[in-house]
């Protein structure tokens, strides 16, 4: 067997073992993650139709939701920059800034629970809790409800989504409705789902190394299933206590909804669907750098110091699950009578 040969047969049998170790990763991965599908999931007790999810939609997009008729879903959740608002907490009713970075409602009907301390069951729970805290849209359910049947175009819109409903514009159908249309903001097709699908030329070798990375050193613990996390409680700084401006000591987390020691700074797990643009990170905010995130991450979480090199290539494969971004058409909004109630702005 001459050198050519004997090269030959080592190039093959090198490229066999890489082949195998990438077919064995990617096995590892489609028993971790599932990919984003292309269209919304059934919600329990709250079935879809056309007519609800396109009232949803134009509640999601109305601020006379708000008591100062300038907040809407979409203020804190920007369908056009990832589901969120680039702040780091949200600014509600009168310029407050309230406590907590606003997760983005990509996806969001996948996640275990909403809110950061997971306070809310699902979606409907979640619409309802912006427009009555006071630090948000400032409003009350019967002010809500006494706006919108002041707004002709309402009226046949919600008898349409909701028919046989004596009384349709409820405040509980408001949330019915916004439940549907949220569901349906979904960004599938992200070069990672296209992998869980067999294509591996869907990353890089660079991004695929971050996946391993990811895996092999502990993330997918927390971050796993079709959302890449948002489906379980964790607390922060498993290893070690993050720096007080990241975890502000006041904030305990889950603690302050169930009153149980072991749930002091405990947090829902956040998705890293669409991380890469979904800046800033953390229930803080302080973290603007997904670079940054994940070396915290690595210390407070696991224990570890990941190198930059390792950091970096982490947050490669991060890059990989910023699926297709929903196309919206904002809608156009009914119009106020003489009686709908006059905004509210101090």
């Amino acid at each position: 067997m001459n050198a050519r040969t004997i090269s030959l047969a080592l190039a093959m049998v090198m490229s066999a073992g890489a082949a195998s170790g990438k077919e064995d990763l990617m096995k590892r991965a489609r028993g971790l993650f599932k990919p984003v599908p292309a269209t919304a999931p059934v919600m329990k007790g709250n079935p879809a139709n056309p007519a609800k999810v396109e009232l949803g939609k134009m509640l999601f997009f109305d601020p006379r939701l708000s008591a100062s008729q300038l907040i809407s879903c979409n203020t804190c959740h920007n369908v056009g920059l990832g589901g969120a608002d680039l702040q780091e907490t949200a600014i509600g009713h009168g310029w407050q800034k309230g406590p907590r970075n606003s997760p983005t409602v990509l996806n969001a009907v996948f996640n275990i629970a909403q809110f950061w301390d997971g306070r809310a069951e699902d979606l409907e729970a979640q619409a309802k809790g912006p427009v009555q805290a006071s630090v948000e849209m400032n409003n009350k359910p019967e002010r809500l409800v006494a706006t919108l049947k002041s707004i002709p175009g309402y009226q046949p819109l919600f008898r349409k989504a909701f028919a046989g409903q004596q009384d349709p514009v409820t405040f509980d159908n408001v949330a019915r409705a916004i439940e549907v249309y949220e569901a349906t903001l979904l960004t599938p097709d992200a070069p990672f789902d296209r992998y869980l699908k067999g294509n591996r030329k869907a990353l890089s070798a660079r991004q695929e190394e971050g996946l391993r990375l990811f895996i092999d050193k502990g993330c997918a613990a927390c971050h796993g299933g079709v959302n890449v996390g948002g489906t379980g409680y964790f607390p922060f700084g498993v290893r070690e206590e993050p720096g007080a401006e990241v975890r502000p000591p006041a904030d305990t987390g889950r603690f302050k909804v169930t009153n149980t020691a072991a749930d002091r700074y405990v947090f829902r797990s956040p998705s890293l669907r669409n991380a890469a643009i979904t800046m800033p990170y953390f229930h803080s905010g302080k973290v603007w750098k997904l670079n940054d995130a994940v070396k915290i991450m690595g210390s407070a979480q696991l224990g570890i110091r990941l190198t930059d090199d390792e950091a970096d290539t982490i947050t490669a494969f991060l890059g990989t699950l910023t699926g297709r971004q929903p196309k919206v058409v904002y809608p156009i909004l009914p119009p106020n009578s003489d009686a709908t109630p006059r905004p509210v702005t101090n």
